[in-house]
């Protein structure tokens, strides 16, 4: 009997696009295998900065990036489709670069990527700090309320500026949520001759803006008085600014474990009141989306200066009365009611809008709503629940308790054929 023949090797796609890592140490710092790649290009695209960092025998046509230029990509490769195509980008492409948005246009296997170390490599090395270890935020193209969220005594952060004005913003923002003693240092061109470091902490930052190519390491130290955020639901109900519409501490954190957030999802808050529901959701993780809809405009911009305040200024605020309101919003993964429950349709609409595996997560303290949350538990199944908390308060010289109003919590999760949904 013949041995059997291996099938044939398959060969590997032929990129049409290179995508090339380079550093603030430029040509240099290549490797021979980026450098052929660069020169045999016959467009050359990238940022200014890049595209001047590359030699003459590099003879490809040189196209810088617009701005914006995410909306910019597609239009860019269709453009020059068909040539041999080399894109520049700084460090890592794959990491907060323009990799992901070249992947998503023409997918992985279209491209082919060198990688030059991140500056995030080169920051902790110069620091020495384990990369595992280390947070890294960016603020390229991103508000800088975004590095509240990451904001831990103790913590060791690495924040990607967008250019030479942002590490007095950043000081400025730890100065105001109580990071005033962290120290602060400013890694200005890593990995090439002009690399420098500017060092101080936040609560006394003067240095003039520098390098634009820089990233700020934050050892971030809190003051004794500073409110302590943890990194789990069930935040201090004084991180909110309130008038009284507030889902209190352990109901908020009993109401996120039920709503079980995982990275990536999009939460409905539907009667957002201050936000908190939406805010702890998108702290969980920073790919968590929200959509909080409210019909008080004056609670409304509350919700917004609470989520920036929390560092999740990417949450979505609609001013509007629900179920109306909820129309053209984006596929939710689970939905929460907080408010607004007896209103006509509002039940069904949330309802019709999960998808199978979503979970829909209401709370009422009134018996009208309690009444139509047992209707709906009667049909669909799923948690009917009583959450009651009680606080120890002085009475005369003892104490005793004061009860809060009772909770009433209805949570299910949908199934392709959920029972009882006879509507």
């Amino acid at each position: 009997m013949s041995p059997v023949s291996p099938p044939p090797a398959v060969p590997a796609p032929v990129s049409a696009v290179s995508v090339v890592g380079i550093g603030a140490d430029g040509w240099p710092g290549l490797p021979e295998s980026a450098r052929a790649v660069l020169r045999d290009a016959e467009v050359l695209i990238g940022g200014e900065r890049q595209l001047g960092l590359l030699p003459p025998d590099c003879g490809g046509l040189r196209v810088p990036w617009p701005s914006p230029l995410r909306p910019a990509v597609r239009g860019l490769l269709a453009a020059h489709a068909g040539s041999r195509t080399a894109v520049l980008a700084s460090g890592d492409p794959m990491f907060y670069g323009i990799g992901r948005a070249l992947t998503e246009e023409l997918g992985a296997g279209a491209l082919r990527v060198l990688p030059h170390p991140s500056s995030v490599s080169y920051a902790c090395a110069r620091l020495g700090w384990p990369v595992e270890d280390t947070g890294t935020v960016t603020l390229v193209g991103r508000p800088t309320a975004r590095l509240a969220a990451a904001l831990h005594d103790g913590r060791r952060l690495l924040v990607l500026s967008a250019d030479a004005t942002t590490p007095a913003a950043v000081a400025a923002l730890l100065r105001e949520r109580g990071f005033g003693p962290s120290r602060m240092r400013v890694l200005e061109q890593l990995g090439s001759p002009a690399e420098d470091c500017l060092d101080g902490t936040a609560g006394t930052w003067e240095h003039p803006p520098g390098d634009p190519l820089n990233v700020i390491a934050v050892d971030c130290r809190s003051t004794p008085d500073a409110l302590r955020l943890g990194a789990v639901p069930g935040l201090p109900d004084e991180a909110y600014e309130h008038d009284g519409q507030l889902t209190k501490r352990h109901v908020r954190a009993a109401t996120l474990g039920v709503l079980a957030p995982a990275p990536g999802e999009l939460l409905w808050d539907i009667g957002g009141g201050s936000g908190s529901i939406a805010a702890e959701w998108m702290r969980t993780h920073p790919s968590c989306r929200a959509v909080t809809v409210e019909r008080d405009p004056v609670r409304a911009a509350r919700i917004a200066r609470n989520a920036d305040r929390l560092g999740v200024p990417g949450l979505h605020v609609v001013t509007g009365r629900a179920p109306d309101a909820l129309a053209g919003l984006p596929v939710p993964d689970a939905v929460f009611i907080g408010g607004g429950l007896t209103a006509p349709g509002l039940l069904d609409a949330c309802w019709d809008a999960l998808p199978p595996g979503g979970r829909l997560v209401a709370n009422t303290v009134t018996m009208e709503s309690e009444a139509l949350l047992a209707e709906w538990y009667r049909r669909l199944g799923g948690d009917l629940v009583r959450l009651a908390v009680a606080r120890a308060v002085p009475v005369g010289g003892f104490t005793g308790w004061r009860q809060a109003m009772p909770v009433t919590q209805w949570s299910v999760q949908k199934t392709p054929h959920a029972p009882g949904d006879d509507r």
